[in-house]
């Protein structure tokens, strides 16, 4: 059973777009380029400021899927969710969303991805709107049970692919 997924690519390009991070135009390209092509992404292992341009490639990847799911699971005032990211230019980095309730509550963390930046290149928008998909519905599910007051243990996929390398 396949699941419905939104269009992924459109809802980051807005993302960029409305946060004036870069006009539309440039959002479409920054987003095609980086995210389709061939592996391992030139872009990012050519560039002069590899671990800015990693960093910010990672956090406009994940921090829309954030804005998603707290717009489907409504959060207190008080609280708010964090991206983090731990680069490695030579093994994959680590990507943690962490949920702060606030008033000095002990925070909770949602999600944590591994990955290796210049390997998240997809053949197609199918195979990356899936793998957005089930990233958003990693942090969804987290994010309800956090909510709900049940204590979660983070959205790993595979905890031993998660340390490997």
């Amino acid at each position: 059973m396949t699941r419905a997924s939104r269009n992924w690519i459109a809802y980051l390009c807005e993302n960029l777009a409305s946060s004036g991070m870069m006009p539309t135009w440039e959002a479409a390209t920054y987003l095609t380029d980086n995210l389709f092509g061939d592996k391992p992404n030139p872009r990012l292992l050519r560039t002069t400021c590899p671990y800015e341009d990693t960093t910010h490639l990672l956090h406009r990847l994940y921090q829309p899927l954030v804005e998603a799911a707290t717009r489907d699971i409504p959060i207190p005032a008080a609280a708010m969710i964090h991206v983090f990211t731990d680069i490695s230019l030579t093994g994959k980095s680590a990507v943690l969303v962490v949920y702060f309730p606030g008033q000095n509550q002990p925070h909770q963390l949602l999600l944590l991805d591994a990955a290796k930046a210049w390997e998240l290149v997809f053949e197609n928008s199918e195979d990356f709107n899936a793998w957005a998909e089930e990233r958003y519905h990693w942090i969804k599910t987290s994010l309800t049970s956090v909510i709900a007051g049940v204590s979660v243990s983070p959205a790993i996929p595979s905890p031993l692919e998660a340390v490997k390398n």
